[in-house]
């Protein structure tokens, strides 16, 4: 099997590369792990004792934030490397300041791991909710580093829950794992099922993050000038099926409406933001267009910078979540946080916090226009239904912080 899982890594190096030629995600992780021995020996402090953080990507790393900075914080003699497999997490974060060295993750084989292991020489390792990569972690086992996974969530569909051949021998790569902190009680029965009983049921860290970012704000005054006395509809993270659905029902809306709209694409390139402009009927202007505008005649602002709209949220009455008509929704607990209601397409289920907030009615999927209507319809024209689902989303987030503060004191106790 390991012999299988060699040769699938080797495919996949091959595939990348050749990808490479011609797509840039693909080009930028061929170039990011370029020498990178040579670069992680020039980076590491040989005398420094460091914690290792692996993220895949960008949601994952906003899992294991909370946990980087709270350990920063508390263990001060400690450095911290922080690795991504995926550009979208790499080069987005790549000078976050409260990591001590940042890089990518080698390819997983025997080799690459013997040499990362040898450079970093980490005192303890935590993975990021999915990441299992065999010879890192068998690695990791052999030295006797405690590897831990935060914020994990399994699925009785993954390889490890199937008596297969290639089953029952990932099964064991989970028995490298000092201790598991996992989400839900599905995710504790699933472990226990296979023998595995080195768990907590820890929640996720995203909460944790969340609750700060809500504390910490940015405040745009012209956001608010924008709002006005209406109420406003936050639309964050959308695909061209979210917009083309939102841009259907802001064209649809009468002036005695008196709703706004932002409109946050996950897609920021000019064509997009053009395109989005052409469809609509109503007055819109970009972000980065406002200057001295009269803002308060617009109808709908579109928000063509990053790292804003987390922020945006607090200025909302309810919240459209894009990417439910793709592989699945991005990250509604920003929006939660604020209290907002949270509408999204039907590809949620693989999210826990979707799947509570729609149980508990503090979000809605929505299927197609009708859908889309109807529920903006019922949330903003309806004050009691609107403060009673806000009301959900806001206590969903409050109740479910501090896995942060348990994995530390879990984790750190054993230092003695």
């Amino acid at each position: 099997m390991v012999l299988l899982y060699n040769i699938g890594i080797f495919l996949y190096r091959v595939l990348i590369r050749a990808a490479a030629l011609f797509n840039s995600k693909a080009k930028f992780m061929v170039a990011g792990r370029k020498n990178w021995r040579n670069q992680l020996e020039a980076n590491i402090e040989k005398d420094a004792k460091y914690l290792w953080f692996h993220c895949a990507s960008l949601g994952e790393f906003e899992q294991g934030r909370p946990l980087i900075e709270e350990t920063k914080e508390q263990f001060p003699e400690y450095k911290v490397i922080l690795t991504f497999f995926s550009p979208s997490g790499y080069e987005i974060r790549k000078n976050y300041e409260g990591a001590d060295v940042i890089c990518y993750l080698p390819m997983d084989t025997k080799s690459n791991a013997k040499a990362f292991v040898d450079i970093v020489k980490p005192e303890k390792v935590f993975f990021v909710k999915y990441e299992f990569w065999y010879h890192f972690i068998t690695e990791l086992k052999s030295r006797e580093i405690p590897l831990y996974i935060v914020s994990a969530i399994f699925r009785e569909n993954q390889q490890f829950f199937k008596n297969t051949f290639w089953g029952l021998w990932y099964r064991k790569v989970l028995s490298s794992f000092e201790h598991f902190f996992i989400q839900n009680k599905k995710s504790a029965e699933l472990l226990k099922s296979i023998g595995i009983e080195n768990f907590t049921i820890s929640g996720d860290t995203r909460f944790d993050r969340v609750a700060t970012i809500a504390k910490s704000a940015k405040q745009f005054d012209i956001v608010e000038k924008f709002k006005g006395n209406s109420q406003l509809l936050v639309a964050g993270s959308t695909w061209k099926p979210d917009e083309d659905l939102l841009i259907e029902v802001i064209n649809k809306q009468k002036d005695v409406d008196k709703v706004k709209f932002v409109i946050a694409p996950h897609e920021v390139s000019p064509s997009n933001i053009s395109r989005i402009k052409q469809l609509l009927k109503k007055s819109a202007i970009s972000f980065s267009k406002i200057d001295n505008s009269p803002i308060e005649n617009y109808d709908v602002l579109i928000i063509d910078s990053i790292g804003i709209l987390s922020s945006l949220y607090q200025y909302g009455n309810l919240a459209y979540i894009g990417g439910g008509f793709g592989v699945g929704i991005h990250n509604i607990l920003e929006a939660a946080t604020f209290g907002l209601p949270i509408i999204f397409g039907p590809n949620y289920t693989k999210f826990k916090e979707a799947v509570d907030l729609v149980d508990e009615k503090g979000a809605f999927s929505i299927h197609n226009f009708n859908d889309l209507e109807a529920a903006l319809s019922l949330q903003l024209n309806d004050k009691n239904e609107l403060e009673k689902a806000s009301e959900i989303s806001k206590k969903y987030v409050e109740k479910n912080v501090g896995s942060t503060k348990l994995i530390i004191k879990k984790v750190f106790n054993r230092l003695g």
